[in-house]
């Protein structure tokens, strides 16, 4: 997936710092190889993805965004649970 930048505004930066994640550790999980999924439970408006990768710090995290043009919006993140990661290891062995 191509992006050209982050989407950064006071509505989505509280809420995706909301759990503990700065907007740097944030946008580093686009840096490294990720899994993206579509959220289309969460796609009424427009289309929505989940990506699960890892932060700079190295912990697993959790981002759900949206492209806007070429940007790239994150609307949400927070750090895996452990039985998440477990579950995502052991599905994505290759990850």
């Amino acid at each position: 997936m191509e992006f050209d930048g982050f989407e950064w505004d006071a509505g989505n930066i509280a809420k995706s710092q909301k759990h503990g994640l700065s907007l740097a550790e944030i946008e580093s999980v686009f840096s490294e190889r990720i899994l993206i999924l579509n959220d289309e439970a969460n796609s009424e408006a427009e289309q929505r993805f989940r990506a699960i990768g890892v932060t700079m710090s190295g912990r697993r995290a959790f981002v759900v965004f949206t492209l806007r043009g070429k940007r790239l919006r994150p609307f949400s993140a927070r750090y895996m649970h452990r039985k998440e990661i477990e579950r995502y290891e052991k599905d994505n062995t290759d990850v």
